[in-house]
């Protein structure tokens, strides 16, 4: 892979990862309801999940979905169920000072499992293949890996901090109820490309 494809691989990363969607959303309301601590399992998860994804679509996963059509249908469908159920529990989280005790952020396997059905992340992984592991060589296919591991890590932990920042005006619980609403609404909305894409 030349300095130039390095750049632009690089420059689509940063654009990719760090404007908002259903990872970055859940890791701020995660930084916001638990702190950065008891976050850090979920942002490795992600910071890892979605590399990983990336070497297993680059080997060639795509061809199973070509070969099984109902597979994308199934593969929707769990996305759509998952996001639900994602956006009541953020809705739903308990207040800072209960979150100690009763509600857990995501863990790592949750949050890097959760990559295989996020619409956003399909979509930036099949983008960053065709773009740029033209050839489907192992190499250029870690190549795009590492670099979204690397640019996606510092996009997780910036999202996250501001996501503790943002706990420190969230000391009312109807401040906090009203943030968790907010981003569980943001969170259903991310899906709306995804399902314009679709049609």
């Amino acid at each position: 892979m030349t300095y130039d494809i390095l750049l632009a691989l690089a420059l689509f990363a940063f654009a990719t990862v760090f404007s908002p969607g259903p990872n970055n959303l859940m890791l701020m309301t995660s930084g916001a309801n638990f702190g950065l601590r008891r976050t850090v399992p979920h942002l490795l998860g992600v910071a890892t999940g979605f590399p990983a994804m990336i070497v297993l679509v680059g080997l060639g996963v795509m061809q199973l979905f070509d070969a099984y059509p109902v597979s994308y249908t199934i593969l929707k469908v769990l996305s759509v169920t998952y996001m639900l159920f994602l956006a009541w529990k953020i809705a739903h989280a308990a207040p800072p000072k209960d979150a100690e005790t009763d509600a857990r952020p995501l863990t790592y396997l949750q949050a890097a499992a959760f990559q295989w059905v996020n619409p956003k992340a399909w979509s930036m992984a099949l983008g960053a293949i065709t773009l740029y592991a033209t050839t489907r060589d192992l190499l250029a296919i870690v190549a795009v890996a590492a670099t979204y591991m690397a640019i996606g890590s510092l996009s997780a932990t910036s999202w996250t901090v501001l996501g503790t920042g943002i706990r420190r005006l969230l000391d009312k619980p109807g401040r906090l109820t009203a943030f968790n609403w907010s981003m569980a609404a943001l969170l259903l909305a991310s899906l709306i490309p995804a399902f314009l894409a679709s049609f």
